[in-house]
């Protein structure tokens, strides 16, 4: 067999050169474009976990009817969930305001341990929490509040439209590059959608894990309300980095006030980031590599990488990470035989 001419080589390099171009270009798109595209991706991974649930519904009702019912049941998950995470707060409000007064007493001592070292913390409230200072902040709050509510109700309008739209667009697919192309394309969707359902029941799981250790560690610690510290851990921890954050850094607060610790307060901030760390950066990975076929490298390259790319919507980037390998790797282009595809999704 006769060596590779250098012309193939240099365009075989071209290509390679081309491929780069091409990939850095549209990861850049992407990242520039995130307000159009993140909502996209959102809904569209949505779908691909209520679409059995409206298939079912509509193979025995009206189709409006049915997507009725699933975007109901949707919503109703999404009020569970931030119930739990509103009661566990609430129960811990009104902890603190019940010991309010031993609350204080901390504080006051904390207060004059702080001056004799010529720390004043009637200064840097003064100096912190100012009037202007607190208007900012509370615009900043309502930003935030306005770009969620935002974001939330055009990925729900993405969702309606596109649960009403998935048997037609499969038909047109279908026949897409004289049906060759449209059926591998159908195949690898439908793989990615059930990839999906499976990563939500491990994503599940781990965050069950982490709500019961972080309940084992701070009934084992003394720490009260250890219930409700579990199912916050447990419910934000479905939000990446921002979630586990929050579920590590409430309690870290709540043992220094209750026990007027700092090494206690230390000790309870480093095992609950241990926890954290073990299922949310070895065992979820593992977990989801192994249900998901894919390398826990790559799932935890990928949890980073459209953290980078979409750092303002990284509350979903776990769920959709993985979306476009997977499908180039499950849609072959190749003819696929004879025997009819059809789209499990």
């Amino acid at each position: 067999m006769s060596d590779p001419s250098p012309q193939s080589e240099i365009n075989g390099s071209h290509g390679a050169m081309l491929g780069l171009c091409t990939t850095v270009l549209v990861v850049g798109a992407l990242s520039l474009a995130q307000s159009v595209f993140a909502p996209l991706a959102f809904a569209l991974f949505i779908i691909a976990l209520v679409w059995p649930l409206q298939k079912r519904l509509q193979a025995t009702m009206p189709r409006l009817l049915a997507l009725a019912f699933t975007m109901a049941v949707t919503i109703l998950v999404v009020i569970v969930f931030t119930s739990l995470v509103a009661w566990g707060v609430g129960r811990v409000g009104r902890y603190i305001i019940s010991d309010a007064a031993r609350l204080q007493a901390h504080y006051d001592s904390v207060a004059v341990w702080l001056e004799g070292h010529g720390i004043a913390l009637t200064e840097l409230w003064a100096e912190y929490l100012n009037g202007a200072q607190l208007i900012r902040i509370a615009q900043e709050i309502t930003s935030r509040l306005n770009t969620v509510a935002g974001f939330s109700i055009v990925a729900l309008i993405y969702v309606l439209l596109g649960l009403l739209e998935v048997d037609e667009t499969c038909r047109k697919v279908r026949t897409y590059g004289n049906g060759i192309l449209g059926k591998a394309l159908l195949v690898g969707g439908s793989k990615t959608a059930v990839k999906f359902r499976k990563y939500m029941l491990v994503r599940t799981l781990m965050s069950a894990v982490t709500g019961l250790l972080v309940w084992a560690f701070a009934w084992l610690s003394g720490l009260p309300l250890s219930a409700e510290w579990g199912l916050i851990a447990f419910s934000l921890n479905y939000i990446p980095f921002i979630g586990p954050f929050v579920a590590t850094l409430l309690p870290t607060l709540f043992a220094m006030a209750q026990f007027g610790s700092l090494q206690t307060a230390i000790l309870v901030f480093a095992c609950l980031n241990v926890i954290q760390f073990v299922v949310g950066s070895y065992l979820e990975p593992r977990f989801a590599g192994s249900a998901l076929s894919i390398s826990p490298f790559v799932v935890l390259f990928s949890v980073f990488f459209w953290t980078f790319v979409w750092p303002s919507w990284s509350v979903h980037r776990r769920s959709n990470r993985h979306s476009g390998s997977y499908l180039m790797r499950t849609a072959s282009f190749r003819p696929l035989g004879r025997r009819p595809i059809r789209p499990t999704f």
